[in-house]
């Protein structure tokens, strides 16, 4: 029944292989190592790949991974005990080797095992299949555990006494607090002889406060004062933010007048850079104590241990990690990733990846457990937010140029998240770096989205006149009006992009929402029709939640609507509205982690300039702060 079943280290050696067939498996072993692993998904331990349902688990103590691959059309329920059943077994027989200094691994003979562990995991599984199908109880279910939990926890007790007791002793208390409210015997003299004496005070007057209020001081009482703004400023900088009349001459903010932009952004993209403060410590809980206690005594000794003894002792394990250990660190990270913005279900899934990487691992005895995990979760983190492909768009667009050809990127994203206003800013960074650029209205839908670009020509050929790029005209807009098939303007765009010498087209779409079928075949018909060379998702950084669900339905709607065996998805990610969010950048993490895509582009402002490349490290460490 099972195809391939292979034991492998995290560097690569193979200690032992069985093939049930002669099918190549090595590209979707690759596949899972590339895809999962190294990607930080091991919080699911199933993957589909070429017809092949590839289920794995991590030995963290010896490094070792173990991989069983079948047919995706076979519902095996026996596969989870058999990968623990020989995990253990093979742990349990070559466990001196593996812990050997010197990793010279031999060849493991292990046919035997294998085979015996897989007869009794088909029998177990048989046995399963024909037991009936029984409700379980709700004193069995954890929620029924969790719920009495919970409601000795918020009485302050102490988790040992008996939930018996507990009730006793609530029922008791109201029971006492009946009678003593209903008797009028129980009323407080002093209290009602205060309450006279202050009604007495209020009827004749006397109980009016002396202090009243002044009148206004002369100064008070002059002009209207200017305003002070919240985000800071000057009266300096009043004559440019009052829009009541022209601007003053001496107030150089007219783009067609002055060109100090010009020449800001050649070459690559700036990175992004997070301000932040010094990132803190968590501080550990009673119970994360209690657990660290329960892991290593020596923690409480002095923080520099002296003398040769102590250098071994830090050398030196104490105990293999297990998920009760983590699991206090482990929620209280996952709360902190989804006040950052982090989507749920996502969060769970960092938490559940971390807890797979390190369950087992053997901890040092000066090292605590919620650092450790941190400084694990930083670095799925990292690692999720650095691309697996590298995104050089201005390589990408003189490529096709040697080929006589335009370079085409296709925007796309929902309503009102600024695929325009970023289109620009793209556009400005390709014409500072010498490429012509024709800009397809394809948004015939909204009105004014055809001015709105039209604009934005008017004022990227302000700063870059054709005088000084030899007469020629650095950016055009090609537009039909309203009302018009999307897909046929932009495959006229790219005609007349091919034969005018044009360096890029750049498709504005029309927004849509996830749930819009009729859009979102219009969509795929202009990806499929005209091929772009590059597919980016517009999104906002202020969604939570809502990310995942866009990019979840934007790419099976790209992929379900086209009829071509290897559809377009989405290629990368342009982040917009950076600047308004603070350190609540979870929306970064949300966006990468479904589509597996990078961020390609991230928008930190109004102007054209603002526009960033993702610095990986900048964006987690305000994340984890």
């Amino acid at each position: 029944m099972l195809d391939l079943f292979t034991i492998f280290t995290k560097g690569g050696i193979v200690l032992w292989c069985f093939r049930g067939t002669n099918e190549i498996f090595a590209p979707s072993v690759n596949a899972l190592i590339r895809s999962v692993i190294l990607q930080e998904r091991t919080g699911k331990n199933a993957f589909d790949h070429n017809g092949l349902t590839l289920q794995y688990k991590l030995d963290n103590e010896f490094e070792l991974v173990f991989v069983v691959a079948f047919q995706k059309i076979l519902q095996l329920g026996y596969v989870d005990k058999f990968l623990s059943d020989i995990h253990l077994e093979f742990r349990d027989k070559y466990k001196n080797e593996l812990r050997a200094d010197s990793k010279n691994f031999r060849l493991f003979d292990f046919q035997a095992e294998y085979g015996a562990v897989l007869r009794a995991a088909e029998e177990w599984g048989k046995a399963q299949m024909k037991l009936p199908k029984q409700m379980r109880s709700y004193e069995d279910s954890l929620k029924s555990k969790k719920t009495v939990a919970s409601m000795i926890e918020r009485k302050g007790e102490p988790k040992e006494n008996g939930q018996a007791k507990k009730s006793v002793k609530i029922v008791e208390v109201k029971e006492e607090k009946q009678p003593e409210e209903a008797s009028p015997n129980g009323l407080n003299e002093d209290v009602i002889a205060a309450n006279r004496r202050k009604l007495a005070e209020k009827l004749s007057g006397k109980g009016k406060p002396q202090n009243k209020k002044s009148p206004k001081s002369p100064q008070d009482k002059a002009g209207k004062k200017p305003r002070v703004w919240e985000l800071g400023g000057t009266n300096k900088d009043l004559a440019t933010l009052d829009r009541s009349k022209d601007k003053p001459e001496d107030v150089k903010s007219d783009f067609t007048a002055n060109n100090e932009m010009i020449g800001t952004m050649r070459g690559g993209i700036q990175d992004l850079e997070v301000e932040s403060e010094e990132e803190e410590d968590y501080e550990e809980s009673s119970s994360d104590a209690e657990t660290e206690t329960k892991v290593s005594t020596a923690r409480t000794t002095a923080k520099k241990p002296s003398g040769m003894f102590s250098l071994f002792r830090g050398l030196v394990g104490s105990k293999n990690l297990t998920q009760d250990d983590m699991l206090p660190t482990l929620d209280k990270l996952r709360d902190h990733l989804i006040s950052k913005n982090v989507a749920a279900d996502i969060s769970g899934k960092l938490c559940d990846s971390v807890a797979t990487k390190l369950e087992g691992r053997v901890l040092g005895t000066f090292d605590t457990i919620a650092a450790t995990v941190k400084t694990t979760l930083t670095e799925a983190l990292v690692q999720i937010l650095s691309p697996k492909r590298r995104v050089d768009i201005l390589r990408d667009c003189l490529e096709a140029k040697k080929s006589q050809r335009p370079y085409v990127m296709t925007f796309c994203g929902v309503n009102g998240v600024g695929k325009s206003t970023n289109l620009a800013k793209i556009c400005f960074w390709l014409i500072e770096n010498n490429m012509s650029v024709l800009i397809a209205a394809c948004d015939t839908f909204r009105a004014g989205a055809v001015e709105q670009l039209r604009t934005h020509t008017r004022h990227l050929n302000a700063l870059h006149p054709a005088e000084k790029h030899g007469g020629v005209q650095m950016v055009q807009l090609y537009e039909k009006g309203y009302g018009k098939d999307a897909a046929g303007i932009a495959m006229e765009a790219i005609r007349f992009a091919k034969d005018s010498g044009i360096d890029v087209v750049l498709v504005d779409t029309a927004g849509r929402m996830q749930d819009n079928e009729p859009l979102m075949r219009a969509l795929t018909k202009l990806i499929k029709v005209n091929e772009p060379d590059l597919v980016l998702f517009v999104g906002e950084a202020l969604v939570g939640n809502e990310a995942v669900d866009q990019l979840v339905k934007f790419n099976q709607a790209l992929a379900d609507y086209s009829s071509n065996d290897n559809p377009h998805i989405i290629d990368g990610i342009v982040l917009t509205k950076f600047d308004t969010i603070d350190d609540k950048v979870g929306a970064a993490i949300s966006m990468t982690y479904i589509t597996g895509q990078p961020i390609v582009f991230v928008g930190t402002g109004q102007t054209y300039t603002d526009l960033k490349a993702l610095n990986a490290k900048a964006v987690v460490h305000a994340l984890m702060k």
